[in-house]
């Protein structure tokens, strides 16, 4: 009976499958994972052990510091904006990047348009946050988006032009309740009537202000007068009348009240006069509130409530030309005859999009939100630069939290090593799912 041949022992220094020996191969190997080890595995582990113990390091603590993450107010607010951040930003910047690669496939100039979207992303994350921030700014002076904001606001409601205007005790006007004003005596025909404000800056005056002026007396028993900012620029003057050097408020609102009814109004012109019907003969002029009120500053971006969605969308507008660019690479090599197949068969651009070039796009769109979760998990450059001081812990994240709680003088970096390991575990999931769909697809 035959013996079965045994397998013939590798002469020592032999070379392997691969024509390499193992020796060489170790020597090459060993200086990438002394890095790996340096610089990845001890890291890890240390901050793992280093969880377990007090602010101090010399006494262990447990899961106290575990404990903590999950009972602090800032650090659960830090947990409940990286959720937000996870679900969000990542979403919209695939969508948008889908949108954009679809919308520019067919259009000349497409190439142009995705190199302008992909711009951002030569920019660092400091400087788009510095970027941001100006852009953010409450004044509409020096903030874009209220810039913006406050012009569109301003086409579709107007703006009072005098917050701040307002009568001198000596002045023949009184308040009126609401922010308004009112004439002391009521005004009669022939006599033009004299409303004077103080209160604006020279700097806030309208640009087509003009001298103000004394209307003559209407002979049609019409009710004249003049409002006018009475102040003089370097000193001088006298109260209650109109001198050379003052200015009058033009599109300040005029009504003539009487009881309790307005029976006529009026709009200052560049010199302040105004003119009113005969029905306003023995009426009180009232200045209404609406000349009052303050200005339309826009939204405060970087408010309490705003912050988050604000630093979102900086993200979105660097990682929206990431993701367009991976999207448009994935829909160049998708089959064109199923397109044109679903075409010819009656489908619409639509019901083409939506059931056909998505389906066929789904290994690279998940590609795209996987890469951009794990990234917006790490985020920190936005949230620090753009978030001011005073609303930091609003827009808190996990990766802010843990530069909080390991530097400074009030440091813990057991509840930051704890914080760390949390993000981690966090990570891992996703990385395993990224790798988990790789393996699958190169078994296809």
């Amino acid at each position: 009976m035959a013996t079965p041949a045994t397998a013939p022992k590798r002469a020592p220094g032999r070379r392997s499958v691969t024509g390499t020996r193992g020796i060489v191969a170790a020597g090459f190997l060993l200086p990438a994972l002394v890095l790996l080890g340096a610089l990845v595995v001890y890291p890890i582990a240390y901050s793992v052990q280093r969880s377990f113990f007090d602010r101090s390091g010399d006494s262990f603590a447990g899961f106290a510091n575990y404990v903590e993450i999950f009972t602090d107010d800032t650090i659960l607010t830090a947990v409940k904006n990286n959720a937000v951040w996870v679900v969000v930003a990542p979403t919209v910047a695939t969508a948008l990047g889908l949108i954009f690669a679809v919308l520019t496939e067919r259009v000349r100039w497409g190439t142009a348009f995705k190199l302008v979207v992909f711009m951002p992303m030569a920019i660092s994350m400091l400087a788009a946050g510095i970027i941001f921030r100006l852009v953010y700014e409450q004044d509409p002076d020096r903030g874009v988006a209220n810039a913006v904001w406050v012009g569109v606001h301003d086409t579709f409601a107007e703006s009072a032009g005098y917050p701040r205007a307002r009568p001198l005790p000596v002045h023949p006007l009184e308040a009126a309740g609401g922010g308004a004003f009112i004439t002391e005596e009521p005004v009669r025909a022939g006599t033009p009537a004299e409303l004077p404000l103080v209160g604006v800056a020279p700097a806030d005056m309208p640009e087509d202000a003009k001298p103000a002026t004394a209307p003559p007396p209407a002979a049609d028993g019409r009710i004249t007068g003049t409002v006018w900012l009475d102040f003089t620029r370097g000193g001088g003057g006298t109260p209650n009348t109109i001198d050379a050097r003052e200015l009058g408020l033009p599109g300040i609102e005029v009504e003539a009240v009487k009881d309790g009814k307005v029976v006529a109004t009026a709009t200052a012109a560049a010199d302040g006069t105004f003119s009113l019907p005969a029905e306003a003969d023995g009426a009180r002029l009232r200045l209404p509130e609406s000349n009052f009120r303050e200005r339309y500053n826009g939204v405060d971006w970087l408010g309490p409530s705003f912050v988050t969605p604000a630093i979102i969308g900086s993200y979105v507008w660097m990682w929206a030309g990431f993701a367009m660019v991976l999207i448009a690479a994935g829909l160049a090599g998708l089959p064109r005859e199923l397109l044109e197949a679903a075409r010819v068969d009656g489908a619409n651009e639509w019901q083409v999009f939506r059931r056909v070039t998505v389906p066929l796009l789904a290994p690279v769109l998940a590609v795209v939100l996987v890469t951009l979760m794990i990234n917006v998990l790490k985020i920190f450059d936005l949230v620090f630069i753009i978030a001011p001081g005073s609303v930091q812990d609003d827009a808190n994240v996990l990766a802010l939290q843990l530069y909080r709680s390991s530097f400074g003088t009030d440091a813990h970096l057991g509840v930051g090593s704890a914080i760390s390991v949390l993000l981690l575990l966090l990570v891992i999931p996703v990385m395993w799912f990224n790798i988990r769909r790789i393996r699958k697809e190169t078994r296809r």
